[in-house]
């Protein structure tokens, strides 16, 4: 395990490709930098996610899983904070490393934010910090969390820091570094305004301006394409239908060249003006109909988040 601190515009680093390996992602960083939402992104991507466990129960866990699971289950993400007892970030650095030396891919991910944000962000959602139940201020109890992680941000393959990442930005981030430990193509579906740009990291973009609009219903206006009146509108038109149809019979005839290339994942984009109703809707149809036949299939609404 290398350890280094990395801007998060960086890449993370590549799973190995082997289909027998378990990979075991651990996440753990400051409470309120992101680390429920990266669990979260790999459960997308059909990891098998425990939160909170002690790092003496990770050797059990993952001998579970190479004696009892195959395919996704061989893929396991953990999440580590100040929850669990003190002595577990003293004991983790040799769990982690005996783990690697027993042929599991190993990634220790620190997501960290400054301290101005995390205070924000606790102000935003009027939740406590784990801390701070000792009756100590927020400001102190982020402090004293900083020393009791000391000794793994010090061995962590990745430190994210997520100050400047939306939600959006930071599941995006982990799930396109870790697509590669899933088998075969991760196709990640995003919707997007084209007034705000086009997303730079597209492979496909797909325009849906064609379409009728629930814009320009009042009732309508103020939902989202996830919301069943904007799909009972759309699917009432025919055109909608079409447009899928063909969406999808040109990107059944398509993708498999990218898998013969040894892609690890494809970015499929779809937008329209606002980015809030049809390219939402067709997002979320598209991932729906590729989740049904295939792992690794992700959803994310720019205009949403």
């Amino acid at each position: 395990m290398v350890s280094s601190v990395n801007n998060h515009d960086e890449p993370l680093p590549a799973s190995n490709s082997d289909p027998n390996a378990v990979h075991l992602v651990v996440l753990t960083g400051m409470s309120g930098g992101g680390k429920t939402v990266a669990l979260r992104a790999l459960e997308d991507l059909e990891f098998y996610c425990v939160d909170n466990l002690p790092s003496g129960l990770l050797p059990q866990l993952v001998q579970s899983v190479m004696h009892n699971g195959g395919g996704r289950r061989r893929r396991i993400a953990v999440g580590v904070d100040v929850r669990n007892r003190g002595e577990d970030f003293v004991h983790m650095p040799l769990v982690l490393s005996q783990l690697a030396a027993a042929g599991v891919q190993v990634h220790l991910v620190f997501l960290d934010c400054r301290d101005e944000v995390l205070i924000k962000r606790y102000s935003e959602t009027r939740r406590r910090h784990p801390l701070a139940l000792r009756g100590v201020s927020l400001a102190d109890a982020i402090a004293e969390e900083r020393r009791l992680l000391r000794p793994l941000v010090g061995i962590a393959e990745k430190v994210i820091d997520s100050s400047e990442l939306n939600v959006h930005q930071l599941r995006r981030l982990i799930a396109t570094g870790y697509a590669a430990a899933t088998e075969g193509l991760t196709l990640m579906f995003q919707s997007f305004a084209f007034r705000r740009g086009l997303p730079l990291d597209s492979d496909f973009v797909f325009d849906a301006r064609c379409l009728p609009n629930p814009h320009w219903q009042p009732e309508l206006r103020p939902l989202s394409g996830k919301d069943a009146p904007v799909r009972g509108f759309l699917e009432a038109d025919p055109l909608v239908g079409e447009y899928f149809d063909d969406t999808a019979r040109w990107l059944d005839a398509w993708l498999p060249r990218f898998e013969q290339d040894d892609r690890s994942y494809v970015t499929i984009s779809v937008g329209c003006t606002g980015g809030r109703h049809r390219s939402v809707y067709l997002v979320e149809r598209l991932a729906a109909h590729y989740r049904a036949r295939r792992e690794g299939v992700l959803a994310f609404h720019r205009e949403l988040e």
